[in-house]
C-alpha cells in the first residue's frame, strides 16, 4: 500500500498487528510513524509505550520476546524495528519468513504494534533485487508499506501545500530552484521551508538568493560552472569546481543527481535538435516534463557545450559513478575526482 492508504486505513479503523515499511522516502515515512504513534498510544503513555530496536544490534528473536511480553508501565505498545533487512541470511533460501513471525502473528497480543522499517533500498536498479528478498524474508506480513521517493512534480506539489501551510510567500520559479537544488527530496525540502519562514515570516517575499543563502547545497552556479567546465574539456577549472562545492558542504551524491539531470536533458534537447530555451521550454512541457525559463536557459547552455558523444559517455560515467557512490569507497571526493578525470581525459 501507499503512504496515504496506510493513513486512510489506521483513520478509519484499528491497526494490523505487524507492518513492513519499505523504501527511503523520510518525509511520508515520518507522517506515518507520528499518525501511528498517535492513534495506539494516548499522550500519556507515548514515553514508555513506544520501544525502539535495530536488528542490526539485536537479535531478531529478542525483539520477538519483546513484543510478547506484558509492559508494566503501558497496556498498548508501539514496537519500532529499524534495519529490518538485517535479519536476512547472507544466502537466499527457501524460507518464507523469519523463524517465529508466523506463529506471532497467529496469536499477536492485543494493543501491540510491530513495524519493521527498511529504509535502505531503492525500488529499481541494482537494490531491486534486494527489496524483493526483503518482502519474501517478511511475507507473514501482509500489510506492507512502500515508500519510494517522489517525483520531481509530487515533490513540487507538496513544497507548494507546505509553504501554504507556513504562509511563506515564495513564487513558482523559487519554489521550482528549491525543488531542483534538493533533488526532490521532500523531508529536506520541508526543513528548508521551516527555515525560510523562520527566516522570512509572512511578510516578506522569498527570493532566489534567500535559498541558495540558506538551503545545505553549494550554489547551483558552481554546479553549472562544472557542467560547464567538463563540456570545455577543461580539467583544471572542473576539479577548481568540485572543490568548491566540497569546501561549501555540498552532499555530492546531490550533486551527482542534478548533474546527472542536466545531462539527461541536455541528450534529448540535443537528439531533438531544439534550438534554444524557448524551444525547450514547449518541447519538455508538451511532454510533461516541468520546465520553466530559468531551467530551459540551463539546459540550452549545456546542450551547447556538449557534443552528442560526449553527453553519451557523460551518462555512462555518472552511471558508474553514481553506483560507486553506494559501494564501500574512500570518500565521496575520491569518487568525484575520478568522475571528472575521466570525463575529462579524451
Amino acid at each position: 500500500m501507499t503512504p496515504d492508504e496506510f493513513l486512510r486505513s489506521i483513520e478509519k479503523r484499528d491497526p494490523q498487528p505487524a507492518y513492513l515499511f519499505l523504501g527511503p522516502e523520510a518525509w511520508a515515512r515520518d507522517r506515518c510513524r507520528k499518525a501511528l504513534v498517535e492513534k495506539v498510544l494516548p499522550p500519556e503513555e507515548r514515553q514508555q509505550g513506544l520501544t525502539r530496536h535495530d536488528l542490526s544490534e539485536v537479535e531478531f528473536g529478542a525483539v520477538m520476546d519483546d513484543a510478547r511480553s506484558l509492559s508494566l508501565f503501558s497496556s498498548r505498545r508501539v514496537i519500532w524495528v529499524s534495519g529490518a533487512e538485517a535479519a536476512l541470511p547472507k544466502r537466499d533460501t527457501q524460507d518464507s519468513g523469519p523463524h517465529g513471525l508466523s506463529d506471532y502473528l497467529r496469536n499477536a497480543p492485543s494493543g501491540v504494534v510491530l513495524i519493521f522499517d527498511c529504509s535502505r533500498y531503492e525500488f529499481d536498479g541494482d537494490d531491486k533485487t534486494k527489496i524483493q528478498r526483503v518482502e519474501k524474508f517478511y511475507s507473514p506480513i501482509a500489510a506492507q508499506v512502500e515508500f519510494a521517493r517522489h517525483i520531481p512534480f509530487a515533490a513540487r506539489k507538496i513544497a507548494e501545500d507546505l509553504a501554504r501551510e507556513r504562509g511563506l510567500k515564495i513564487g513558482g520559479t523559487e519554489l521550482d530552484a528549491l525543488v531542483d537544488l534538493l533533488a526532490a527530496d521532500v523531508a529536506r525540502i520541508a526543513t528548508e521551508i521551516e527555515k525560510l519562514s523562520l527566516y522570512a515570516g509572512t511578510d516578506r517575499k522569498i527570493s532566489e538568493d534567500d535559498i541558495y543563502q540558506l538551503a545545505p547545497s553549494a550554489k547551483a552556479s558552481t554546479i553549472f560552472a562544472l557542467v560547464n567546465a567538463l563540456g570545455r574539456n577543461d580539467r583544471t577549472a572542473s576539479l577548481a569546481s568540485l572543490d568548491v562545492l566540497v569546501r561549501e558542504g555540498e552532499y555530492l551524491p546531490l550533486a551527482l543527481s542534478f548533474l546527472a539531470t542536466q545531462f539527461r536533458l541536455a541528450y534529448v534537447a540535443k537528439e531533438a535538435k531544439l534550438g534554444g530555451s524557448s524551444q525547450i521550454q514547449a518541447y519538455f512541457s508538451k511532454q510533461g516534463t516541468p520546465m520553466w525559463k530559468s531551467r530551459a536557459d540551463q539546459v540550452a547552455q549545456t546542450a551547447s557545450s556538449f557534443s552528442i558523444e560526449k553527453l553519451r559517455t557523460a551518462a555512462i560515467k555518472i552511471f558508474e559513478t553514481d553506483r560507486a557512490l553506494r559501494d564501500a569507497r574512500p570518500d565521496d571526493r575520491t569518487v568525484m575526482e575520478r568522475f571528472v578525470l575521466e570525463l575529462t581525459g579524451a
